[in-house]
Formats: C-alpha cells, structure tokens, sequence
C-alpha cells in the first residue's frame, strides 16, 4: 500500500493484510481524494475505523492540517503509529486506541469539530447510520464540513439532519457516499 497523491506521494504505507480490515484500493482512494481535493487543504479531519491510517495519512499528504485516527484493535494501532512515525507527521495526528463510540463521545466533551471524517468500519458492521446521527446531533462537524462513508451493504437515507448526500459513486462491491452539513 502507498500514498497515492500529495508530499508523501509513493511512499510506503504498512497495513495491507491487518486481519479484520480491508484497505481502500489505490483507484477507490485517488477517485475519492480528486472529489474532495478543494476540502482538504489546512482540513481537520477524523479517520474513523482508521486500520493502517491510510485515509488519514493521505490528508495530511494533500494539506490537511490534523488527523484524528481511531481504531479498536491494537494491531491497527500500532501498525499507525508506525506508519505516522517512518512518516515523520506525529506533529499532525493524534492517534486513539478506542470503541468508535467512546470516542465520538471524547471529541463532543471535548468540543472537537471536524471539517472532513472518514467513516470506513469493517463490512461486517454497519454503524454508519448511528454513526452519521450522532455527528448530526451533536455537532461535530464545521458548516460545510463533509462526511465520506465507504460501505458494501448499507442503507444510508439521503439525510440525516442537516447532512445531505452530495455524492455517490460504486466501485465494484464498495460504495463512497458523501454528506455536507448544511446548517
């Protein structure tokens, strides 16, 4: 796995056989990256479900200011970690061994607000809608703030309070599905 775009263009990223996790292809992830590229920039943006911190790790390639990465499981932890480390951009992240929903509940204490998050979880589970409540009610993400859910089976409503659906795009089994806040 690699970055695809960005300063860290074709570097290495470790992760691609992390036992639960399916990574996002390269094509899944340039496509994606060239549809939000104008919302990146100086972007705080929270990498949800993060396995190797691939999505995450290709923001602060193309400009984003910080990333949040969260995972539950240690291996994806440490295997972030280490990437963030041989990437030298620890002074860009803050990486989170915890339940998605503890740590939801973290930034809303926390009175943490996202410009970008990416909500990726293991096809097994389907939060996402729970997921995209919960941002909605309290908050967490800035007016006009975007939040891009990848998913095989899932039936996600075109909104969910003030998040409309902006895009939709299919690649083989998987979908990308875009809100934006629109308060």
């Amino acid at each position: 796995m690699r970055v695809i775009s960005g300063f860290l263009k074709g570097r290495n990223i470790k992760g691609n056989k992390i036992k639960g996790t399916r990574p996002t292809m390269d094509k899944v992830k340039e496509s994606l990256f060239a549809i939000i590229q104008n919302s990146v920039k100086d972007a705080i943006c929270l990498d949800l479900f993060a396995g190797s911190g691939s999505l995450g790790i290709e923001a602060i390639s193309n400009g984003a200011s910080h990333v949040y990465f969260v995972d539950n499981s240690k291996t994806p932890y440490e295997i972030i970690k280490n990437n963030i480390k041989s990437l030298n951009i620890e002074d860009k992240t803050d990486v989170f061994l915890s339940d998605y929903m503890k740590a939801l509940y973290h930034f809303k204490r926390n009175n943490i607000k996202f410009d970008l998050i990416f909500i990726d979880p293991p096809y097994k589970e389907n939060p996402i809608s729970d997921i995209l409540t919960f941002i909605d009610e309290n908050n967490l993400l800035h007016d006009m703030g975007q939040v891009i859910c990848e998913f095989s089976t899932a039936d996600l409503a075109p909104e969910y309070g003030d998040l409309h659906m902006i895009k939709e795009r299919q690649y083989g089994d998987k979908t990308i599905k875009i809100y934006i806040n629109k308060k």
